[in-house]
């Protein structure tokens, strides 16, 4: 492979989000490592579509809060491509309901993939990408909406904001920029998941472009981040179609 081959790190890339800006970066010539958590036919999938295309990918299974998986799945990336550029941190769980009936074992388990998964990733981000790299993570904008029953997940993903705009601080002089996506309601199975027609039309009704973003929507300002946006680093953008 060309030296100046650039490549990233995406996990939750089998599915939704993930998954499209895996396929995204691989448009801009970017080698592809594909972090999965489960469906291992879903992540082969998106590397068979990616390698169908002429670009490189690769399909890694990881639990992104075993630091020990997740030091695999950099070190497979390196092996097969040479070095880590880009990493897209959009595996996440979404368990919702009021506080007063949240299930505290659901809780553990959201905070686990989302907050301590985020921290471990960017650990071994922060101490394996090349110059001119970009750690892209994922919040929500909920946290502006404050939606009722989002109030487990919601905090989940302002412990993401926070742990991104310090790193983007504390890699000072490394040439690594550090931002975080808030996307609003986006047609993901994640998002659809549990709600029914009316909730969907009326959610989707909120933004001025009123409509639901799409992953490949999202996947545009990922790709955005991970190469031209240079500039932008140590804040959060909220892809949402001015929803809030």
């Amino acid at each position: 492979m060309s030296s100046s081959t650039r490549v990233a790190v995406v996990t939750g890339g089998s599915r939704g989000i993930g998954r499209q800006a895996a396929l995204r970066l691989a448009t801009d010539g970017i080698a592809v490592a594909v972090g999965y958590g489960g469906n291992q036919a879903q992540a082969e999938a998106v590397v068979a579509a990616v390698t169908g295309a002429g670009g490189r990918a690769i399909a890694v299974r990881a639990d992104v809060a075993d630091e020990t998986a997740v030091a695999a799945l950099f070190d497979a990336a390196e092996a097969s491509f040479g070095g880590v550029d880009v990493v897209v941190h959009a595996a996440g769980v979404m368990t919702l309901a009021p506080v007063a009936e949240f299930d505290l074992d659901a809780l553990d388990r959201m905070h686990r993939t989302n907050v301590r998964g985020t921290f471990v990733v960017n650990q071994q981000a922060a101490r394996r990408l090349r110059r001119g790299g970009a750690i892209i993570n994922f919040s929500t904008s909920i946290i502006g909406l404050a939606l009722p029953g989002y109030a487990g997940y919601a905090a989940t993903k302002g412990a993401v904001e926070a742990l991104t705009l310090i790193l983007a601080r504390e890699l000072r002089g490394r040439d690594v920029t550090v931002n975080a996506v808030a996307p609003g309601p986006t047609a993901t199975d994640l998002f659809l998941d549990g709600k029914d027609e009316e909730t969907v039309a009326r959610m989707a009704a909120q933004p001025p472009l009123e409509r639901l973003g799409t992953p490949e929507d999202i996947a545009e300002v990922v790709a955005f981040l991970a190469g031209p946006g240079r500039w932008v680093n140590g804040q959060v953008v909220r892809a949402n179609g001015g929803i809030t």
